[in-house]
Formats: structure tokens, sequence, C-alpha cells
């Protein structure tokens, strides 16, 4: 392999890797998450059912992302704030695609909890 196609390489590897942090960066800051559902925002745990259970953010509620496209009518109105959190960030930041792309137009990615 060439020099220059191995440059070419890692430079689309390097591209990748920027991509996939950019994606599960959080959009909104706690401070704003919580001024957000302190004004009557959801807040909507996207984890799994035995995670929610062993602790989750005060007046959360849980649908993990794995269910998500099936239980939208749950989700509330689709103008109403929604603020996404998980574990990591990343579920939340697919559940924030998610919900994007089936029309909800105020969603913020919190990402992980623990940010809160």
């Amino acid at each position: 392999m060439s020099k220059r196609t191995q440059t070419v390489l890692i430079i689309v590897a390097l591209s990748a890797v920027g991509a996939l942090w950019l994606a599960r960066r959080p959009d909104t800051s706690p401070t704003d998450a919580r001024r957000l559902v302190a004004a009557g925002a959801t807040l909507l745990d996207v984890r799994t059912p035995e995670e929610f259970a062993a602790g989750h953010l005060p007046g959360a509620r849980n649908i993990p992302v794995d269910e998500l496209g099936g239980r939208l009518d749950e989700v509330g109105p689709r103008d109403r704030p929604i603020v996404v959190d998980c574990a990591s960030g990343v579920r939340a930041a697919s559940a924030a695609r998610t919900l994007a792309g089936a029309g909800f137009t105020r969603v913020h990615d919190l990402g992980s909890m623990s940010a809160w």
C-alpha cells in the first residue's frame, strides 16, 4: 500500500471517529435541561427498565430507546419540549434523532444523566 493511500485511510478513519464523537455529544447543558424540565418539558430516560428501576432523575419517564419508535404516542405532543437522557449519552443521542425524525420539534439531548 502506498504512503498516499495510507494517509488517505488515516484521514478517513479520523473523520469517522470525529463524526461519531459529534453524534453523541449532548446539545443541551445541564442548567438548560433543568430549566426546561422545571418549565414543563418531558424528561425522557431511554435506558432499560432495569437500569431505570435502579435509579433515575426525579420526574423522568422511561421508554427504552429500542422501544421508542413503537411508543411515540406515549411521549406527548410533538411540539412539547423533551429532554432525553441515558447512562452515557449514546442512547440519548439515538433517541433524540428518532424523535426529531418522527416530527418532534423541541428535542433536547442532555446526554448522560450524570450531567444533571
